[in-house]
């Protein structure tokens, strides 16, 4: 003991029993003793809190200095996440969650800036700003999702919220004989999970703040009334089980167990007096209206266009927010993002409350101007742009901060279908052909397709589709600006030319020209390509596949890259190019981002999430052959990945388009753009033709 050189151990002893009064020593973290250097501190304890979780997950809380307070999530890390599972009693942790995933705690935020390494005793010999020293508010609290798995011998002696204080699923129970086998159920009784069955919620005090949150939930964006006598009637023959009474929302919140609620206490079958049960009646949006509601929708949606949209979403509600301003679509900054103001996206969408509100670019980074920053809402807002908001300046956000939401949507039991990926040897009968879908529909049912009239009934196994699924992909979109400054022509003698007519780079009046005599006007450019999804773009086929070009001396990994068209405004091709993709690779990358692809030797084909591939507009193939085309007035159109070889989270974005002027001599290229980056209005004032502005099926 030679080493505690700073304290005596009578004073030492006298300390700790003070100490005692002020900080129990109870908790998941186990007392240790005093090291040589550092006086002891309060004795922490932990707690998962928030709304629906499992017992695994949630809001973290700590007790420090008497008080439970939250932890920012500032620079939190998956190793935080380790620690603090741990002192919850986990063995590990999964993952963790930002922007108050869990719901705002309240009281202090006792840590930000945290940085553990993982293999931390205690969060106590982390770094992190020091105790109570934070510039966060509780939109940034952090959450963790712990390993279902105990630390053997644990004891917790943290409750955190027993099975009497949380309300986690949620349901509405059709009654109706029509409505037990139609989806959506958009009209029921509210019934919560209790142990292993459910129970009722008494309707005393019941409101339409109350069947609001409940629809969101469901992944309605609106309620309405309902024949509440109708239902009395029906309940009185039922054996019912309440469970919850006095439910008080306001309206805004995105789950039932965030409204004031009391729990019945013993035997809950003669409660709730002269109520009955809850019943909630909801408005479904227009992508899971039926019948008749479902035209009328349609054709008030087709009115105007909308002014927010999200992209790259692997899923049906949700995506990157985007928002139309000034005739341009653009982004919104994350800061200040969260629940509340993700579900007035949400609901103004079609689609229920929100599950998330993510930020980081979680849902990949956009393009174009970012609209909006600290965007926030109260929560009863009929559309974002009813929020307050900020204006934002250069300085203030980049791509990186786009914000993004995950929506609750409608139980719609497609998984019930016969949509599967197997082993197609032991196929015996095709059910479709001819399938041909744009990309938003909810089921193959919903695409175009030969219905009774099969075009490969009796082909055997030989024609079976396939797919993998994905919750990422890559997002490709050309950078337009750079396609405007670098366009020029070039007449190119035939004699440098007979590589790019063996791949065919030529239009096919080149065929007949008097070689190795005269030229080819070429219009050149350069394409540089970004991918701003959340998934690397690889060619479809393996290197074993790629095809040798002697003349070139390069692999082609996918046949056609980009397709690249000279239209008239009517829409007419007059000129025409393809590239092959003879080298997918990073040219460079944005601060932070490893290259990871390179062509050089063989290598590995592709663009890492983050970086670009730069085709110079002094290569061969990079160009269109305008030797036969008149003088006038055109369109340059640029598509990538025309085939659909490869898969993304957003095909809208692949085609660019530019203004083009030639006089026979000089050409002036102006006006590019991004397909899907204008309004409806500033795209028919850029064209007079209804043509291709995206590369999807139509």
């Amino acid at each position: 003991m030679g080493g505690c050189s700073a304290w005596a151990w009578p004073e030492l002893l006298l300390l700790l029993l003070l100490l005692g009064s002020a900080w129990p020593w109870v908790g998941s973290a186990q007392p240790t003793p005093p090291g040589p250097t550092h006086p002891p501190g309060p004795q922490l304890r932990f707690r998962l809190a928030g709304y629906p979780r499992k017992h695994n997950e949630g809001r973290v809380e700590v007790f420090y200095n008497d008080e439970w307070g939250t932890i920012c999530d500032d620079d939190f890390t998956l190793g935080n996440a380790h620690v603090l599972c741990r002192h919850l009693g986990f063995v590990a942790a999964t993952g963790w969650a930002h922007s108050a995933k869990y719901g705002k705690g309240v009281g202090r935020i006792w840590l930000d800036n945290v940085n553990c390494a993982g293999n931390e005793k205690g969060i106590g010999d982390c770094k992190h700003r020091g105790w109570g020293n934070s510039d966060c508010s509780h939109e940034e609290d952090a959450g963790v999702v712990c390993k279902d798995e105990r630390i053997p011998g644990f004891k917790d002696s943290n409750v955190i919220e027993t099975e009497q204080s949380h309300v986690e699923e949620v349901r509405l129970r059709p009654v109706v004989s029509g409505g037990r086998r139609q989806l959506p159920v958009t009209e029921g009784i509210v019934e919560v999970r209790y142990k292993d069955s459910w129970a009722q919620i008494c309707d005393q005090g019941w409101d339409s703040h109350n069947s609001r949150v409940v629809c969101g939930m469901m992944g309605f964006p609106a309620e309405k009334k309902v024949n509440r006598n109708f239902y009395k009637l029906f309940t009185e023959r039922q054996q019912l089980n309440y469970r919850l009474h006095s439910v008080s929302c306001t309206g805004t919140e995105v789950h039932l167990s965030l409204c004031s609620f009391e729990f019945y206490r013993g035997n809950s079958s003669a409660a709730c007096g002269s109520g009955m049960p809850a019943v909630v009646s909801c408005v479904p949006g227009p992508l899971f209206a039926t019948g008749n509601a479902h035209k009328k929708k349609q054709r008030q949606q087709q009115q105007g266009q909308p002014r927010i949209r999200l992209k790259g979403g692997a899923k049906v509600g949700e995506g990157r927010v985007e928002v139309l301003k000034s005739s341009e679509w653009g982004t919104i900054c994350d800061d200040r993002w969260n629940l509340q103001s993700a579900s007035v996206v949400c609901r103004e969408l079609g689609f229920g409350s929100a599950k998330e509100a993510l930020t980081g670019a979680r849902m990949g980074q956009g393009t174009g101007p970012i609209h909006l920053n600290e965007v926030q809402c109260r929560g009863t807002e009929k559309s974002l742009w009813s929020c307050p908001f900020r204006n934002i300046t250069q300085e203030d956000c980049k791509h990186t901060e786009d914000a993004a939401v995950r929506c609750n949507i409608p139980y719609m039991g497609y998984e019930n279908l016969e949509t599967w990926y197997w082993d197609a040897s032991n196929v015996t009968e095709m059910v479709m052909s001819g399938v041909k879908c744009a990309g938003h529909e909810m089921s193959l049912s919903h695409c175009q397709h030969h219905g009774a009239s099969l075009s490969c009934r009796n082909t055997g196994t030989r024609f079976a589709a396939g797919v993998i699924c994905s919750e990422t992909a890559s997002d490709l979109l050309l950078h337009a600006p750079l396609v405007q400054e670098t366009a020029y022509i070039e007449d190119r003698p035939l004699h440098m030319l007979y590589c790019a007519a063996e791949e065919n780079c030529l239009a096919s009046s080149a065929r007949l020209a008097n070689w190795p005599y005269g030229h080819r006007r070429l219009l050149r450019f350069s394409s540089q390509i970004h991918n701003r999804g959340r998934a690397d773009f690889r060619p479809k086929a393996g290197r074993h596949s790629w095809v040798w070009h002697e003349c070139h001396r390069h692999y082609h990994s996918m046949d056609i890259f980009t397709h690249y068209d000279i239209l008239t405004p009517n829409g007419t091709k007059v000129a025409e190019g393809h590239k092959a993709s003879f080298c997918l690779e990073d040219t460079e990358c944005e601060e932070d981002v490893a290259k990871r692809y390179e062509c050089a030797n063989f290598g590995e084909q592709g663009i890492t999430v983050g970086c670009w591939d730069l085709y110079r507009h002094d290569i061969d193939c990079q160009w269109i052959d305008i030797t036969d085309v008149k003088p006038g007035n055109y369109i340059l159109q640029v598509v990538i990945n025309p085939n659909f070889e490869v898969a993304e989270s957003d095909f809208t974005n692949n085609a660019m388009k530019c203004n083009c002027k030639y006089d026979g001599h000089r050409i002036w290229v102006h006006s590019c753009h991004i397909g899907d980056a204008l309004s409806e209005e500033a795209n028919k004032r850029f064209e007079q033709y209804p043509g291709q502005l995206n590369n999807q099926i139509s």
